[in-house]
């Protein structure tokens, strides 16, 4: 039986759970607790597509690639474009202030981990960094930086 949900809240815990489809096609199950911690599970559409740049202020994020692969890009304090190309298996964690944006390959799974002083309004775009992703496509991801 396939059942889908929206937003469920079970017991005690304070553990929200949700589903959401992203304009990219992206379909993310969401385990969220009452002190911000969030669990996602990112599977991709029939086509890749980049994510939204954004960047946290306090947040540490863990992203680890269960199939597929991603690029993941990113601007530190240096405002150097960073671009690497993760595989099955590969992690990276991105630390508090590092604008960054994930580049998912069709049908690819992702595993996201966010931790630390987390609430709903640690997350801003960084159009800056959208400039530049945006406009890179698959195969130049892949000669390029894969």
């Amino acid at each position: 039986m396939n059942t889908e949900f929206s937003e469920q809240e079970h017991g005690e815990t304070g553990v929200k759970t949700s589903s959401e489809k992203m304009a990219n096609g992206e379909q993310k199950y969401k385990m969220i607790a009452e002190d911000g911690s969030y669990y996602c599970r990112t599977v991709a559409s029939a086509q890749g597509a980049w994510q939204n740049s954004h960047v946290h202020i306090k947040l540490t994020e863990f992203y680890v690639v269960q199939s597929g692969w991603i690029a993941y890009a990113s601007y530190g304090e240096d405002q150097v474009l960073s671009i690497q190309v993760m595989r099955e298996g590969e992690h990276i964690v991105v630390q508090p202030g590092v604008h960054h944006n994930v580049y998912m390959s069709a049908n690819s799974v992702i595993h996201t981990i966010k931790y630390g002083l987390n609430t709903h309004s640690d997350w801003s775009a960084s159009p800056e960094l959208d400039c530049v992703t945006q406009t890179l496509m698959e195969s130049e991801l892949l000669q390029t930086y894969g």
